[in-house]
């Protein structure tokens, strides 16, 4: 009876998870495409404005290719890659057993969504429309909103492995004082 209970109770929490992972990819597509026209109606091509010296600018371009500008010439590949993306993280959704797993697919959905977005709606057309970056990092790199979920995922994603927590929320078993763990329900229980 209790194996029966603790199933549904696992059953019942997954599509919590995949909610939250939902609403945090809505909240940075929102927050992404806000601050976008934002960035095309306030700042002027060629221009650049400091907002914590030179260290951090708000610069306006239009990207073509992905991070560093590798890919432009291959826009619709990179179209590609992200509805790849978007339907590895929607199939995993369902798997969810973690609430730091939900809260990094949300982060990654939402920033694949954000950029793709502007693949498909922006000049120079469907598919191969470039990405408007505006957040200049001290001249190394532009970015905008999306990057930024994208790159906050994948560095919580390296911690998650790191610390052995499963996308189901499983933990890796390890061995502590001669007894191994594997334990999966308290680990859970404790990370949540």
């Amino acid at each position: 009876m209790q194996e029966e209970r603790g199933a549904s109770l696992t059953a019942r929490r997954v599509p919590r998870l995949a909610w939250i992972s939902l609403l945090v990819a809505l909240a940075v597509v929102v927050l992404d495409q806000l601050t976008k026209v934002w960035a095309l109606r306030a700042l002027t091509p060629g221009e650049s404005v400091p907002v914590i010296g030179d260290l951090i600018r708000l610069t306006i371009i239009r990207n073509p290719g992905a991070a560093f500008s590798i890919g432009n010439q291959a826009t619709w590949l990179l179209t590609l890659v992200a509805v790849v993306v978007l339907a590895v993280v929607l199939g995993s959704l369902r798997r969810l057993g973690h609430l730091g797993w939900a809260l990094c697919l949300g982060l990654l959905l939402g920033g694949a969504v954000g950029n793709l977005l502007d693949r498909l709606i922006r000049e120079p057309g469907i598919g191969r429309g470039h990405v408007v970056d505006f957040i200049d990092y001290g001249g190394l790199f532009i970015g905008n909103v999306a990057d930024i979920a994208i790159v906050a995922a994948a560095l919580s994603i390296a911690v998650l492995a790191w610390k052995g927590i499963g996308l189901d929320g499983s933990r890796e078993a390890r061995e502590s004082g001669g007894v191994a763990s594997t334990d999966s329900t308290a680990s859970r229980a404790d990370d949540a």
